[in-house]
């Protein structure tokens, strides 16, 4: 459930923070919604530099301080149900099996689905959290992939397939098809281009490669359907907070404006807030959408956090949407986690099921 508490005038802000020093907010030892204790505490240099946005000279990046009427303060309160680390640990090694990297059929979606019955995390999260451990598997395996890229490139010129060296190996199959293509002694470019028109291989190649394209999801050079999801949970996210009254400016406006003015993208959140919202207390200068399931995992945190430190140098204190939630020890400097619960899933589901009838 998310409330709009209340909407002042910017100019009254400083009577704002004034009455929320004399009343400081207690924390709580409740064991549910550990989250808002956990992740909701602010970064104050970051927290400071969102506010001063709307008076700094110059303004941020994309920033406009001519707002008529002048901004205002927005009061949300968002209420999150953050997974648990150590159920997060137990559902692991239930979800990820080695070697297994591509699309599950239904029969193997029912075997997690039973694994994990009695773990306080839902089929979808699992999913998406299996995705998060196959691609830091992905990361942290290639240089050991590529080391043994000469003897990938024997095993497959005697015969053996790119689907069973991605198991022997426990690799994903296009990066395998990659180690084998790097043994020949091609060069990153040259794979680059090659695997981008498939058609240039002969038929033993080509024929493998797509095979390891049809089985693999972490490295595939096609993720456009990724993509288009991730496109229709931004839409759904603009949409919740235009229901609120909530001005902002979208990523390709700001992506238009930069590559007008820079010759390129520079600093582009989802959205960037025009107005001085504060989801629960924290004020949010922007909000960046993640279409996946915030797993407290080194690669996704490093990457992320790379991102929110160039949002946050910009434009201050910001929030992260993950559409399948996250975990309750997730942490990044400079933003604030929030989950999907307050908004509308229908156009998201409704791409689901489209791409479903396509695929029968």
């Amino acid at each position: 459930m998310v409330r709009i508490l209340f909407e002042v005038p910017l100019s009254e802000q400083d009577d704002g923070n004034k009455r929320q020093k004399r009343r400081p907010r207690r924390r709580r030892n409740s064991t549910k919604n550990t989250s808002v204790d956990i992740n909701q505490g602010g970064d104050d240099e970051a927290i400071q530099r969102a506010l001063s946005r709307f008076t700094v000279n110059p303004a941020p990046m994309g920033f406009s301080q001519d707002i008529d009427p002048p901004a205002k303060i927005v009061n949300v309160k968002w209420d999150l149900n953050a997974v648990k680390k150590s159920v997060q640990s137990k559902a692991s090694p239930l979800v990820c099996s080695p070697g297994e990297f591509g699309f599950l059929p239904e029969e193997r979606v029912q075997q997690i689905a039973k694994k994990i019955e009695k773990l306080d995390i839902t089929l979808e999260q699992s999913l998406s959290l299996r995705s998060a451990l196959n691609q830091e598997k992905s990361v942290y395996s290639h240089g050991r992939l590529m080391s043994r890229a000469n003897e990938l490139k024997r095993r497959y010129d005697s015969g053996e397939s790119v689907l069973s060296l991605s198991t022997r190996f426990d690799a994903p199959p296009v990066n395998v098809f990659r180690a084998i293509l790097t043994g020949r002694g091609w060069s990153k470019n040259k794979i680059k281009e090659t695997l981008k028109v498939p058609s240039k291989m002969n038929e033993r190649d080509r024929e493998q490669f797509q095979l390891a394209e049809s089985a693999d999801r972490v490295s595939s050079v096609n993720q456009s359907e990724t993509q288009n999801a991730a496109e229709v949970f931004e839409d759904i996210l603009c949409d919740y907070f235009t229901s609120l009254n909530v001005r902002f400016r979208r990523q390709e406006d700001l992506l238009a404006e930069q590559k007008k003015s820079e010759g390129r993208a520079i600093i582009t959140p989802d959205l960037l807030l025009l107005d001085d919202v504060r989801i629960n207390g924290i004020p949010c200068a922007w909000i960046d959408a993640k279409h996946f399931f915030g797993a407290d995992l080194r690669f996704p945190k490093k990457k992320t956090q790379k991102q929110v430190d160039r949002y946050v140098n910009e434009y201050g204190q910001g929030a992260i949407v993950y559409r399948h939630g996250f975990c309750e020890t997730l942490r990044l400097k400079g933003a604030i986690l929030l989950d999907s619960s307050p908004l509308n899933l229908e156009a998201l589901a409704t791409f689901h099921e489209s791409i479903k009838k396509k695929s029968e």
